[in-house]
């Protein structure tokens, strides 16, 4: 077999209908798009128009709303640190912060910085520097010989 012998199977690409091109193609004069009206035409109708009558998706009442003061915080489970930790992508060793954890590639967005949860075993004797902390975890790596540090707590205080 040679590169330049390389071909597709037979069937695997089909071409392109070539609508209006006379009557003995089966698809000449109206191009398969049937008689008049708006779908005939280019520009064919808008999704969700009805016809100049208000759109269901306008029809029906809104609901719920979005808190623009609502904090926006990664998180991080204990587990997941945890697992970081044994993997070797995190050091115990260090305080372990927004920055760290986003380089173990466990903190993904929160502008706000991380909350740290709960969920799953920590083993690991750590120093945890973050914007909140659930009862829990906090509970979990003080239990683990650890502490955890919420600065924001101390700013909050002073005010």
């Amino acid at each position: 077999m040679k590169l330049n012998d390389i071909r597709d199977n037979q069937g695997a690409r089909k071409s392109r209908m070539r609508v209006g091109r006379g009557i003995g193609s089966g698809k000449g004069k109206t191009a398969g798009r049937g008689q008049k009206g708006a779908k005939a035409r280019s520009g064919v109708s808008i999704n969700g128009f009805e016809g100049g009558q208000m759109p269901l998706h306008m029809r029906i009442p809104k609901r719920g709303f979005n808190n623009i003061f609502a904090k926006d915080y990664a998180e991080v489970n204990l587990g997941m640190v945890q697992k970081a930790i044994d993997a070797g992508k995190l050091d115990a060793k260090k305080d372990i912060d927004h920055a760290a954890l986003k380089a173990a590639g466990l903190a993904r967005g929160g502008k706000d910085g991380v909350r740290l949860l709960g969920k799953g075993e920590l083993k690991a004797k750590a120093k945890f520097v973050v914007a909140g902390v659930s009862a829990g975890a906090k509970a979990a790596v003080e239990k683990a010989g650890g502490s955890v540090e919420v600065p924001a707590e101390k700013a909050a205080a002073s005010e």
